[in-house]
């Protein structure tokens, strides 16, 4: 174990995961969702298979898939397929300072899913946890008017609402996976690049007017939040005994990225979106208390 490697290693996930919703906003100005996601999971793809073969479990590649072709079919097409096409149209619909805090109460929602489809309990505190982050989210969808429930883009927080449902349940399908994480999900890419393709093509959106920025906005999606970072952030969990100190990094992450939006394209942030990640950070923070030692490798922003 080499602490001081797993704490680098876990805040530089931290840094980049903190960046992806000023770049997924960036890259929205010129692309569909639909067009960033057939981008972007090319990317990952080719990264993670960079990093399969340098890692030498390039060979597990197709023995892993074959061992299970339609369970990996099934992942493939929840994440990165429907989950990311999901999460970049909330985002084009919504500022992303909203998007992003709202997309923060996945962890909670997979409390949840837990408790119907594994038989795990829910707690007192777990209770508590969803009223203090559900609350959050109402708090930021309807800009602090409550008892009003007038939301700006109704669709756009409920698409977002979605996407942390169909997160947690790939994940909650993942319990029983065996496989290299590296490996599974450069197998979900794999599978999801021809059906992304394939919905470009149906929807038939130019690509000309792309300028060098948007290719390089999308290409920086595809590396930072689909592809090395979530192989930073396994690394850190692995070279650690404290997985509770990393895992606590990830709070850092919504408030860094509140400032990135603000400071690279100015996006006014409404002191109720604050507000409202205060309650969701709050709802997590509660839900860890006595949690297992080893907290799910899956955390992310």
């Amino acid at each position: 174990m080499n602490e001081r490697r797993a704490l680098g290693l876990g805040l530089s996930a931290v840094l980049l995961w903190s960046t992806v919703a000023t770049a997924f906003k960036l890259t929205l100005a010129e692309f569909s969702p639909i067009q960033m996601l057939t981008i972007a999971s090319m990317v990952s793809a080719l990264a993670l298979l960079v990093i399969c073969t340098l890692q030498g479990k390039l060979p597990l590649v197709i023995s892993t898939f074959l061992a299970n072709p339609w369970y990996y079919l099934l992942l493939g097409l929840i994440n990165p397929l429907a989950y990311y096409l999901i999460l970049f149209k909330a985002y084009a619909l919504l500022p992303a300072s909203q998007a992003q805090a709202i997309n923060y109460s996945w962890a909670i929602t997979l409390t949840l899913m837990a408790a119907v489809f594994l038989g795990q309990t829910i707690r007192k505190q777990d209770w508590i946890a969803c009223a203090l982050s559900y609350f959050g989210v109402v708090v930021i969808a309807t800009q602090g008017d409550v008892l009003g429930m007038q939301f700006e883009s109704p669709l756009g927080v409920g698409l977002a609402l979605l996407s942390t449902l169909l997160w947690a349940g790939y994940w909650i399908l993942n319990t029983k996976n065996q496989a290299d994480p590296v490996v599974g999900v450069l197998l979900g890419f794999v599978i999801a690049i021809p059906f992304a393709i394939a919905l470009s093509v149906y929807e038939g959106a130019p690509w000309q007017h792309i300028s060098p920025q948007g290719w390089t906005a999308v290409t920086y999606v595809g590396l930072f939040e689909m592809g090395i970072t979530f192989v930073l952030w396994l690394s850190a969990l692995k070279n650690t005994r404290n997985t509770a100190r990393i895992s606590n990094l990830i709070f850092a992450s919504p408030f860094i990225s509140l400032i990135l939006l603000s400071t690279i394209i100015g996006e006014a942030i409404h002191p109720t979106t604050l507000i409202g990640l205060v309650l969701i950070i709050a709802g997590l923070v509660v839900q860890q208390v006595k949690r297992r030692s080893k907290p799910l490798a899956t955390e992310k922003a």
